[in-house]
């Protein structure tokens, strides 16, 4: 067992809340991407909310779900590979500059009433396949936005929290700009919004990686890295636990627009809202994670938050009362993010800095990778069985989830000490 004096290191403490943001590098790149995050969420909800009125099919929308996400599957591997060869920095300049081209055609097509579903499934494909590369770069990049490589747990979490913060804000003036203008508007602002973190991230000093590891073939990289995942516990306990929530709330994510059509009678302003409650959950667990002086007891509140995400679901998908649905999507974004974040955290508190870039490639692969298989899932049993016990069935596989990650919890404990007592989170015996 963990030594108890360690648990008053665990909870959140606001004086280090913030730490990461001394690193100017990293502020740079937070003051950037924050601006550009709410730009991204405005083209989520907006792409939802255009195909489900283009189309009215719940499948077509899990389709284009399956389509932006996909990607990421197949491809984040490579990414990763990509991350721990070439200079981070510019392919991540690369990457933000691809998607906003993304956005300004999306843009263009929708106002000037050129655009079709399959137009839109055709660029959310191209948008998946960027964000199969970004996501790696940008997730191991972090580190070296940071003089002081201890605060790397904080800016992770804070990373978390400016996502979440943005989805506090994007949601809800989409759902007004929708409303008023149409979806176009709404695109072209997501477009305009990836200037401030190019900019942020060309203002930036990177010194060169002095540790870069010497280039082999691509596969043999490649199986290296999945070996090196699937032999340690606790790595791919993690990686499978953020696979299975990832599928099971695929439900949740897709079917929101129908749930609010069918289920109240609303509109895109209803949307918005729904999906701000998710983002207010996920923003104050950021904020915790953000607080947490040590990674000891993530694991327990991952696990913990697992099982939360399924009892959230389960009650969104029996109720008719607003309010009682909008603290249900409360809990599944505070446990989506505890469980997304967390295992971000540790995941990168456990990896040797050669592997980092494939790690974060198949924690890209777990995340978003699996998320179509849910989403498209998702949208063919609702037109089968309905919305309600789809989502039904979701929060039932992440509560089964939890229960087999906490089955093997000891082994998990066992293997992840003498790591922490390596790098200096445990003192030894």
């Amino acid at each position: 067992m963990f030594p108890k004096k360690h648990w008053f290191q665990r909870g959140p403490d606001l004086s280090h809340t913030f730490r990461a943001l001394r690193h100017r590098n990293f502020r740079l790149f937070y003051c950037g991407q924050s601006i550009s995050l709410i730009g991204t969420w405005m083209q989520m909800v907006a792409v939802s909310w255009l195909v489900y009125r283009l189309t009215n099919s719940p499948f077509l929308l899990g389709c284009v779900g399956f389509a932006a996400q996909f990607p990421s599957f197949i491809l984040s591997p490579l990414g990763g590979v990509l991350a721990d060869r070439y200079h981070r920095h510019h392919l991540l300049i690369l990457t933000q500059s691809l998607a906003m081209l993304q956005a300004f055609v999306l843009a263009f097509l929708v106002l000037t009433h050129n655009v079709n579903v399959w137009y839109v499934l055709a660029l959310s494909l191209f948008s998946g396949i960027v964000n199969s590369f970004d996501l790696p770069v940008r997730q191991s990049f972090t580190i070296e936005m940071l003089e002081e490589k201890q605060d790397l747990a904080n800016a992770i979490a804070l990373n978390s929290s400016m996502v979440n913060g943005s989805k506090l804000i994007g949601p809800a003036v989409a759902g007004i700009l929708i409303a008023s203008f149409g979806e176009g508007v709404c695109f072209l602002l997501n477009a305009l919004s990836y200037l401030a973190v190019i900019a942020a991230l060309l203002s930036m000093r990177i010194s060169p990686r002095t540790n870069r590891p010497a280039r082999t073939e691509i596969m043999r990289e490649l199986k290296e890295g999945f070996r090196y995942a699937y032999d340690f516990l606790p790595i791919r306990s993690l990686l499978m636990l953020t696979m299975a929530v990832s599928v099971m709330t695929g439900a949740f994510q897709t079917l929101i627009p129908v749930f609010v059509a069918r289920v109240f009678h609303g509109g895109p302003q209803l949307f918005g809202f729904l999906v701000t409650c998710s983002g207010v959950g996920a923003f104050i667990a950021a904020f915790y994670l953000a607080g947490r002086k040590s990674v000891l007891g993530l694991s327990r509140l991952i696990m913990l938050a697992s099982g939360s995400i399924g009892v959230g679901m389960l009650i969104f998908s029996q109720v008719n009362v607003l309010w009682v649905a909008a603290l249900a999507a409360f809990i599944v974004g505070l446990g989506m993010i505890i469980q997304i974040g967390g295992s971000n955290i540790v995941l990168q508190t456990l990896v040797d800095e050669e592997k980092r870039g494939r790690i974060m490639s198949m924690y890209g692969m777990a995340f978003i990778g699996m998320t179509p298989f849910g989403s498209l899932l998702a949208g063919y049993l609702a037109g089968r069985i309905g919305v309600t016990p789809t989502l039904f069935l979701g929060g039932t596989g992440c509560l089964v989830a939890s229960l087999l990650f906490w089955l093997n919890f000891p082994r998990y404990r066992a293997r992840i000490r003498p790591v922490y007592v390596q790098k200096g989170i445990l003192p030894e015996a």
